[in-house]
This record gives C-alpha cells, sequence and structure tokens, in this order.
C-alpha cells in the first residue's frame, strides 16, 4: 500500500513538472533522481582518481577537455540505454540475447561480472590506504589493516542490504550514494578553492585546457616538449615514451569514465525503481546531474591539483633522491625510466651496469624522468600541506578518496547482483540478488594482496573490459532501431536521426579507443581484437536476421 502510495506520488510529481517552466521542472526532477547518482558512485572510483592524477602529471591542464567528452559521450549511450529498457520494461539482458545476438548478450553479461570482482580489490586496498595514512595514521598496521577493511566491507554490506528492503529501502540507499557522491566531489573541490585563495592557480590556462587539440593524443603537450628538446640525440625516443605513457593514460580516461559494468547497472537499477516510459525524459535529467556534474567536478579537481604540483617538476623525487627514499614507489619508476633510457643505449646491461650508468647519464634525461613519475593521492595532499595545513590537507583528501573508495564498492556489489540473477535466469530480486551481490566481497583482500595481483588480474580485466565497451555500444544501437523489440516506441523522423549520429559517433570513438589500446597489448590484444570484430559481426548478422524475421 505504502509503495503504491509513493508511485502515485511520483506521478503527480510528473504530472506537474510538464506545466512547468526548465527551473520548476528541474527542480522537481532532481527530487526525483536516484539512478543517475548511482552511476556516479562507480564511476567516481579509484579508476577515475588514477586518471585524473596522472592526466594532470603528464600533460598539465592541455588535457582538461578529455574527461568532460569522455562523460559526454558515455551518456549519450547511457540515455539510449535507458530509452531501450524504460520503452520495453524488459531486463535488457533478455531484449539483447531475444532481438539481436545471444553471443553480444553474454559476452556483455560475462566482462560485467570479471570486472565487477577483480576491480573490487583495489577499491578495498584504496579505502583502507587513505583511512591509514590520510584520516587516522593511528591505524597503520597489519591488525588496523584488517580491523578498517573489515570495517568498510559492513559498511558496503549494510547499504547494500537496504536496496534489497523495498522502496524504503532502495530510497536510503540513493540517499546514502548521493551524500558520498557529493563528499567526494566537495572534498575535491575544497581542495582547488584552497589552492585558488592561495595564488597557486592560473585559471586562464585551465579554462584554455577545456579546448579540445587533438593532436596531445599523439604527441607530448608543449610543457614537456620544451623539456624534450633538451635531451639531444634521444629527443624522438623521449618523444615516443611520453606519448605512449599519455595514450595509455588517454584510454584509463576514457575506460574509467563509463565502464561497461555500468551499461548494466543503469537499466536495472531505472526498473527496480519501477520507471517506466514516462519516466525517459526524467531518466536523461537524471543521469546529466547524478554523472556528468559530480564526475566532470571531482575529475577536473584531481586534475587541477595534480598539474598544479607535479607538471614539469621534478624537484619532488629529485628531494626523495637526496633523502635516500629509494623505496618510494616514486623513486623506483624514476629509475625504472632511466634504465629504458640506458637499455636503448646499451642493450643487455647487466644490473651493476645500469647502477653505473644512471650516475652519467646528462642531467637533462634524469629531469625528464623525473617528470613523468606517477605520484598517488597521498603524495598530492603532501604537497597541499603549506598551503592548507596538514590536518585540513590529510582529512580533505582521506575524505575524499574514502567516499570514492566506498560507494564504488557498494556498486560493484549491487550489480554483480543484477548479473548473478540473469546468469542463474532469475528475477533480480531477493535472496539470489544478495547472493551475487557478496561474491564481489572478495576483494576485502585487496589490501593484503592487489600489489602482487594487480599484474597478473589488472591487465587482462582492463583489456576485457575496455575492449567491450563498444560491444554494449553497439549492442543498443542496434536495439534503438529494432522495430521487433521497441515497436512503436523506436524512434522515427528527426528524432531517429538524431539518436543514431549521437550514438554512431560515440560507437566509433569507444571503437576507436579499443583497438588502439589493444594493438599495442602484443599477442593478447590482437587475439581480443580479433573476438571483438567476431562478435560485432555476429551482432550485425543477428540483427539483420531478426529485422527480417518481422
Amino acid at each position: 500500500m505504502n509503495e503504491q502510495t509513493d508511485f502515485s506520488r511520483e506521478d503527480a510529481m510528473l504530472a506537474d513538472a510538464a506545466t512547468k517552466g526548465p527551473v520548476g521542472k528541474a527542480l522537481i526532477y532532481t527530487r526525483l533522481s536516484g539512478p543517475g547518482w548511482l552511476q556516479g558512485a562507480i564511476t567516481l572510483g579509484g579508476g577515475s582518481l588514477a586518471g585524473a592524477l596522472y592526466l594532470g602529471v603528464i600533460a598539465g591542464y592541455d588535457l582538461m577537455w578529455l574527461q568532460p567528452i569522455a562523460m559526454v559521450l558515455g551518456v549519450i549511450m547511457l540515455s539510449a540505454i535507458s530509452y531501450v529498457a524504460l520503452s520495453t520494461g524488459e531486463r535488457p539482458f533478455q531484449t539483447l540475447k531475444t532481438h539481436i545476438s545471444p553471443v553480444l548478450a553474454w559476452g556483455w553479461l560475462i566482462a560485467t561480472m570479471m570486472a565487477n570482482i577483480v576491480w573490487c580489490l583495489p577499491q578495498f586496498a584504496l579505502g583502507t590506504a587513505s583511512v591509514q595514512q590520510n584520516l587516522l595514521p593511528s591505524t597503520n598496521s597489519d591488525t588496523g589493516k584488517i580491523i578498517v577493511a573489515i570495517t568498510i566491507l559492513i559498511v558496503a554490506s549494510v547499504v547494500v542490504w537496504f536496496y534489497n528492503s523495498g522502496s524504503k529501502g532502495i530510497k536510503a540507499f540513493e540517499l546514502i550514494l548521493k551524500g558520498m557522491v557529493g563528499i567526494v566531489v566537495l572534498s575535491f573541490f575544497g581542495v582547488v578553492l584552497a589552492m585558488t585563495f592561495e595564488g597557486a592557480l592560473d585559471w586562464g590556462k585551465i579554462m584554455a585546457g577545456f579546448v579540445p587539440n587533438l593532436t596531445y593524443l599523439f604527441e607530448p603537450v608543449p610543457s614537456l616538449a620544451a623539456s624534450v628538446s633538451e635531451t639531444g640525440e634521444y629527443r624522438d625516443w623521449w618523444t615516443n615514451m611520453i606519448a605512449g605513457i599519455q595514450k595509455d593514460r588517454i584510454i584509463t580516461a576514457f575506460a574509467t569514465a563509463v565502464g561497461i559494468n555500468m551499461t548494466f547497472l543503469l537499466p536495472y537499477s531505472m526498473l527496480r525503481k519501477g520507471w517506466g516510459v514516462k519516466h525517459r525524459t526524467l531518466a536523461i535529467f537524471d543521469l546529466s546531474i547524478g554523472l556528468i556534474v559530480p564526475f566532470v567536478l571531482a575529475t577536473s579537481c584531481v586534475v587541477i591539483a595534480a598539474a598544479s604540483q607535479f607538471h614539469g617538476n621534478s624537484a619532488d623525487v629529485t628531494q626523495m633522491l637526496q633523502d635516500g627514499k629509494t623505496d618510494s614507489s616514486e623513486v623506483k619508476e624514476y629509475f625504472k625510466f632511466l634504465d629504458k633510457r640506458i637499455l636503448e643505449e646499451s642493450p643487455g646491461a647487466s644490473e651493476p651496469e645500469l647502477l653505473a650508468a644512471r650516475e652519467s647519464l646528462p642531467e637533462s634525461d634524469k629531469q625528464i624522468a623525473a617528470m613523468l613519475v606517477g605520484r598517488d593521492n597521498f603524495a598530492l595532499a603532501g604537497t597541499l600541506e603549506p598551503l592548507v595545513g596538514r590536518t585540513v590537507a590529510q582529512t580533505l583528501f582521506g575524505v575524499g578518496v574514502l567516499g570514492m573508495a566506498v560507494s564504488t564498492i557498494i556498486i560493484l556489489m549491487l550489480i554483480n547482483g543484477f548479473a548473478f540473477c540473469e546468469l542463474m535466469n532469475v528475477p533480480p530480486e531477493g535472496t539470489m540478488h544478495r547472493i551475487g551481490c557478496f561474491i564481489p566481497a572478495v576483494g576485502v583482500l585487496g589490501p593484503f594482496f592487489w600489489g602482487q595481483a594487480a599484474p597478473a588480474l589488472a591487465v587482462p580485466t582492463s583489456v576485457i573490459g575496455g575492449a567491450m565497451l563498444p560491444i554494449a555500444y553497439l549492442s543498443f544501437l542496434l536495439l534503438m532501431n529494432s522495430r521487433r523489440a521497441l515497436g512503436d516506441a523506436m524512434p522515427t523522423g528527426i528524432r531517429r536521426v538524431v539518436w543514431n549520429t549521437l550514438m554512431i559517433f560515440a560507437t566509433a570513438v569507444a571503437g576507436f579507443g579499443s583497438a588502439w589500446g589493444l594493438l599495442s597489448k602484443g599477442t593478447i590484444g590482437y587475439v581480443a581484437l580479433a573476438s571483438i570484430v567476431v562478435m560485432l559481426l555476429l551482432g550485425v548478422g543477428g540483427f539483420i536476421k531478426k529485422q527480417s524475421q518481422n
């Protein structure tokens, strides 16, 4: 009875919104929003943080445009996914399997579950580290690590349990997620605000960085190119090295803006909320305020902070060397760059020869190597201490990073519940959904094993997850043009032209990014790329065959 009352009240609010102007409609839609914030919670995770942080390190302000564009393209496709799901009222896995291609449907499902399970490991590691290093240093011990990791798991489990307790649970769940996303955005926004008040930012250059420049996809940004020019005969080698790093970071930024598991979550969360055809406009608005706004604000703030502190700067790494911090990740990566440069000149050099050669390298090579070193959120928090004080700096970053990690863990668990139910061919609710949700809880081992497991797990999962994104995009592009699936709801006329233009462009960009990344992965990349091409062909073939049956 209460749920029926809630639906009636929501219907009345939607009807009221239809009579309002833009501002009034936006206010009502904001109150009704929900699934878009779930998307925001998963995309603002450790991957987004790492991607934004290193974009600032490697490219300064020159790639400020990259992540917003990636997100807008992603939202175009997510809007199309919501349109299909809300028009049919069916679970999209079943719709895709029935009307397009079982191969595409199962590929989408399996890649999603793999990504959920593996990507939970670094999220637990990130959340635990933020507590131990930023918020509560007193917990920085093996016992403390166990306590923090288990506490994060308990918190995530309680929140996920809310989701399975009916409409009131879903509302509570969404409020908690909105709060977490808000904390993340405000934390990083506060960092940039503090730096602005201290006069540490050049807003003219920052705003110029939002203007797209595609040349930076293939060559170093001007500020690094100037340093590279000083390396003499090895200028081309350093140029290729930087271009390769930029390519990896660009692909990471696109992959973490909208991941394949996000395409799985959205339609299920909307259907679970009871949304239908009349909610299609609300769904697009929901994605805009729940996903685009917090993502662009948070990632832009991280890029700005990282660029202002580390881009083109070798001083912090030089200081670590002087202090003898050879065990730090920054110094290890610095040595790795130098050794690659030495091996270019002296292939097969032994370890003692490498150690001796490091000292004799020109200063220009040492400086550019130090500039390319990746920094983490803890290093960034430390550099803000002179601006806002140690306590504020560590707290801001600690809260923001913890919020990112916990919210992402929660959503990964929730997505896996939906995927598990499809795997078992049962309704996405109740006991089976809870069982599926708790499978990624194995990620609680992340703080203890992720460092060792990362090389073995992260690369194949990223390849599978990133490469499968265009498969998901193509699937819904075909569904949007399937009268068999959508019936009279299939867009026609100018609306169809607009939808197809936007979706084809987004799918083409995702396809380019997938191929661009896979071609640099060696044999596994070529095999994955060939598999994707086969799946695409099967999907298009299945679509044509099923359409002809109408």
